[in-house]
């Protein structure tokens, strides 16, 4: 069954699988205050939600990104899309003792990322600019920077759009892994079961089969943001239940909570 058939048997499977929901694990790290939305959803609906990330970064080390012979003084620009590309960017800078120039453009893929380099320079005084949360957000600024030279820092499977904006457009840039993405260890969640799992990206998609490889879906709803998660899930054998984002739940949350009001009845 290819992408596009499977997408139509979803949507008939959806309605069929509707059930009461008692538990959320969702994919990512915990937050680290209690004003995130899924303690207040959880409050709410008297629901139990847990988190556990599927995956997680490990830095790759100074003497191999030396292998791939990218010099950063040759850069005048940066280009960030996490906070782990800012992380890592400095670790490495560090690492190498590299004096990151005062000069250095930053081009970040939105606010709260740009707000980040706060942790490592000061922000007022350096060059930041920032899109909403897409590569293409940074077009019309970019425009007026095409001459800079870009380091654009990222993991080992880095975002395509982004990739495919700059390079689409012409800028003279070079990706630099400086970070890659692991599958975690969830032995100990093998004879524990879910409700609803949450699942961000086609990596967590991977670590549940490397995990567990003969994961069957059975009565969990699998909850899915954004296109490329949707596609691994479905090239999976698996059925998205609630889909992420839409015009009726542009944030994750907003699905669940649409789905657990008519589940909950």
């Amino acid at each position: 069954m290819d992408y596009k058939d499977n997408q139509i048997h979803m949507q008939e499977n959806r309605e069929d699988r509707l059930r009461k929901v008692k538990s959320i694990l969702i994919t990512l790290p915990k937050p680290e205050t209690d004003k995130s939305p899924y303690f207040d959803l959880a409050k709410k609906y008297n629901v139990k939600i847990d988190f556990r990330s599927f995956i997680h970064v490990e830095g790759v080390p100074a003497k191999d990104f030396r292998k791939d012979k990218i010099n950063l003084g040759d850069f005048t620009a940066v280009v960030f899309t996490s906070r782990n590309a800012v992380d890592h960017f400095f670790r490495v800078c560090e690492e190498m003792r590299y004096d990151v120039p005062a000069d250095l453009k930053y081009f970040c893929i939105s606010e709260s990322t740009a707000l980040y380099l706060q942790k490592y320079i000061q922000y007022r005084k350096r060059k930041i600019f920032f899109g909403k949360q897409t590569a293409s957000d940074l077009a019309e600024v970019l425009k007026k920077h095409a001459s800079e030279k870009f380091l654009y820092p990222c993991s080992d499977v880095a975002t395509e759009d982004t990739m495919n904006f700059l390079q689409k457009n012409g800028y003279d840039f070079t990706p630099a892994v400086l970070f890659k993405t692991v599958v975690s260890d969830l032995s100990d969640l093998a004879e524990v079961f879910y409700d609803i799992i949450g699942f961000f990206s086609p990596s967590s998609i991977q670590s549940l089969f490397t995990n567990f490889p003969e994961f069957k879906q059975n009565n969990t709803r699998i909850a899915a943001f954004g296109v490329n998660t949707h596609r691994a899930v479905t090239e999976a054998g698996l059925i998205v239940d609630i889909a992420a984002p839409s015009p009726e739940a542009p944030s994750m949350i907003m699905a669940i909570e649409n789905y657990i009001k008519k589940s909950n009845k």
